[in-house]
C-alpha cells in the first residue's frame, strides 16, 4: 500500500472515527455546568428564554456554523477541522500555526501532505496554547498589570501582523491571485461599510470572510484552467 492509498484508506477514516468520538465527548462535556445547575441548584430557565437566546445567538453567529468550517478545511484538513473546533482559538492560533508549518515544511495546503502537516502544527500550538493559557490564567493578570499601556496598547495588533505575515509567506508563492484577492477583499469590504449589504442579515460578520473564499477559489479554478491551457 502506497502512502496516497494509506492515506485515503487508513488514515482518514481513523481520523473521522476518533474526531467524532472526541466532538460528542466535547458536547457532552461542555453541558455539564449546565446540567451540575440544573440537577444540584435547581436552576431550570424557562423554554421562552432558552429559545429567545437560541435565538439571539443564531441570528448573530449562526451563519459562522458554515461559514468556518468552509473556510478552514482547505488549509488544515479533516483531522485539523475536527482538532480546531474542539480546541477553539481557530482564527487567531490554529490557523496561522498549520499555514507557518505547511510554509515551513514546503508542502501546499489542500494536498495530503499538507493536512498532515497542518494537523502537526496545529497539535504543536494547541499543547503549547493550554501550558501558556494555564500560565496565564494563574499569573495573567498581575503579568498584565505590570506592562507599560503602550505594550498593552501594542497586544491588539499581534493578530493583524500574524496574517499580514501570512499573506506575504502565500503571496510570494501566488502573486497574481494574491494581488487580485487583496483588490477584491478591499472592494468587498468597503461596500459592506458603506451599507451596500445591510439588507443581507448580520451580513458584517460574515459576508466579508464567504466572500472573500468563494470567489477566491473561483479566481484559482480561473486561473488553473488558463494555465492548463497556455501548458
Amino acid at each position: 500500500m502506497n502512502n496516497s492509498d494509506f492515506y485515503k484508506d487508513e488514515y482518514t477514516p481513523q481520523v473521522h472515527k476518533i474526531g467524532k468520538l472526541t466532538g460528542y465527548i466535547g458536547v457532552v462535556l461542555a453541558f455539564i455546568p449546565v446540567i451540575v445547575l440544573a440537577v444540584v441548584y435547581g436552576i431550570v430557565p424557562k423554554p421562552a428564554a432558552l429559545l429567545t437566546a437560541f435565538i439571539s445567538g443564531a441570528s448573530a453567529f449562526g451563519v459562522l456554523w458554515f461559514v468556518e468550517p468552509i473556510s478552514y478545511f482547505p488549509v488544515v484538513g479533516p483531522a485539523g477541522t475536527y482538532m480546531a473546533f474542539l480546541s477553539g482559538n481557530i482564527s487567531n492560533m490554529r490557523i496561522p500555526c498549520a499555514s507557518m508549518a505547511q510554509v515551513a515544511a514546503e508542502v501546499e495546503p489542500g494536498t495530503e501532505k499538507g493536512s498532515i502537516i497542518a494537523t502537526l502544527g496545529m497539535a504543536v500550538s494547541i499543547i503549547i496554547n493550554v501550558s501558556v493559557l494555564t500560565i496565564g490564567a494563574i499569573l495573567g493578570t498581575s503579568v498584565l498589570a505590570l506592562l507599560p499601556d503602550s505594550i498593552k496598547a501594542a497586544l491588539n495588533y499581534l493578530l493583524p501582523a500574524l496574517f499580514g505575515a501570512l499573506l506575504v509567506q502565500f503571496g510570494m508563492k501566488m502573486i497574481r491571485h494574491s494581488i487580485i484577492m487583496v483588490v477584491v477583499a478591499f472592494a468587498l469590504y468597503f461596500a459592506i461599510g458603506m451599507g451596500v449589504f445591510n439588507w443581507l442579515p448580520g451580513a458584517s460578520n460574515w459576508l466579508g470572510t464567504l466572500g472573500c473564499v468563494f470567489i477566491s477559489i473561483a479566481v484559482g479554478i480561473a486561473t488553473l484552467s488558463n494555465a492548463k491551457k497556455q501548458a
